[in-house]
C-alpha cells in the first residue's frame, strides 16, 4: 500500500471514528429509517489535543450497537444520548466510549446521533409541551432509537424491559424529557442523566423511570442545585426510586473519563445502582 493510501486510511480514522480494519470493539452501525429527511451529517473536531469529536448538523438519525459478549451478557441495553447544547454531539466522550465501557459490564451500549434542535433556546420554558415541541426531532429519534431496541431485544439478547436511557448535558435534557413525555411503548425502563440540563416544568409522576443523577458541584455550566438536584426532589416527591450523586469537582463534560477529579468515581456508583435494582 502506498503512503498516499495509508496517510488516508489514518485521516480517516481521526476524522471519522475507527474503522474495522483498525478496531474490533465498534459498535454496529444501524440507520434509523426515515423517508422524509437525506443522508447527510458533518463532522468537525473541537479538541484536536483529546481528539473530542463533535457531530454536527445532524440530518439522519442513526444508532451504533455495541454488544457485549455472550457470557458476559445480562440482559441489560442503554440507549445512550451525547450532549452538547443541541448543537452538536459529543459523540465520542459522551457516546462511543460510554458504549465500550457499557460493554465491559455485560450492558449492551446503543449510542444515537440525533438530529439537534439548534440551541438550548426555549427549553427552560415552564410548560413541557412547549419543550417538547421545540426539541420534536431529537425526541422523534429518541422514541425511534427506544423502538428499534425493543423490537431487536431477541436478537440483540437483550430484556425488552431492562432497556434504559442515559443522557449528558442536553442529551440529559432529552432523556429526562422521554421519562416524562414519551408514550409508554418507547418510555425508557430507567434512566441515567450525567450533569443533566433539566426542563424548568416538570412532570415527574409515579410512571416516570427510577433514575440515576450524576453532576459536580464545580459546574459553571449547569447548576447541579438547580438542575439534578430539582429532578431528584421531584423524583422523591413521586415515590420514584432515585439515586443522586454531586461531587466536589469535575466541571462539567466529564464524561467517563479518568480526570482524577472526584466525578470520576461515578461509573462505580452507577454499576452498584444497577446491581441494587438487579440492572446488571
Amino acid at each position: 500500500m502506498s503512503f498516499q493510501s495509508r496517510l488516508q486510511r489514518v485521516l480517516k480514522e481521526w476524522f471519522f471514528g475507527p474503522s474495522r480494519l483498525f478496531r474490533k470493539d465498534i459498535g454496529t452501525f444501524v440507520q434509523i429509517k426515515r423517508s422524509d429527511i437525506p443522508n447527510r451529517s458533518s463532522f468537525h473536531l473541537i479538541n484536536e489535543l483529546s481528539i473530542d469529536r463533535s457531530i454536527a448538523n445532524v440530518s439522519q438519525p442513526t444508532v451504533t450497537v455495541y454488544l457485549p459478549a455472550k457470557e458476559k451478557a445480562t440482559g441489560t441495553g442503554i440507549v445512550i444520548c451525547p450532549g452538547g447544547g443541541y448543537q452538536h454531539l459529543a459523540i465520542d466522550k459522551e457516546g462511543h466510549d460510554i458504549a465500550r465501557w457499557l460493554n465491559t459490564i455485560g450492558i449492551a451500549g446503543i449510542v444515537l446521533k440525533y438530529r439537534l434542535p439548534g440551541s438550548m433556546g426555549g427549553t427552560s420554558q415552564a410548560d413541557i409541551h412547549q419543550v417538547a415541541d421545540k426539541i420534536h426531532v431529537a425526541l422523534e429519534d429518541a422514541e425511534s432509537a427506544m423502538r428499534l431496541t425493543r423490537e431487536n431485544a431477541s436478537k440483540w439478547n437483550l430484556k425488552p424491559n431492562a432497556i434504559g436511557m442515559m443522557g449528558f448535558s442536553a442529551g440529559g435534557h432529552l432523556a429526562a424529557m422521554m421519562g416524562m413525555v414519551a408514550p409508554t411503548d418507547v418510555r425508557p425502563d430507567f434512566l441515567v442523566l450525567g450533569y443533566p440540563a433539566i426542563p424548568a416544568g416538570l412532570a415527574v409522576t409515579a410512571s416516570t423511570p427510577r433514575t440515576f443523577l450524576v453532576a459536580a458541584d464545580d459546574d459553571p455550566l449547569v447548576n447541579p442545585a438547580d438542575n439534578a438536584g430539582r429532578f431528584f426532589a421531584a423524583l422523591r416527591a413521586a415515590k420514584v426510586p432515585a439515586e443522586l450523586h454531586v461531587y466536589s469537582s469535575g466541571g462539567h463534560g466529564f464524561g467517563i473519563q479518568k480526570t482524577g477529579k472526584t466525578s470520576a468515581a461515578w461509573p462505580v456508583a452507577l454499576v452498584a445502582w444497577m446491581k441494587e435494582a438487579q440492572l446488571n
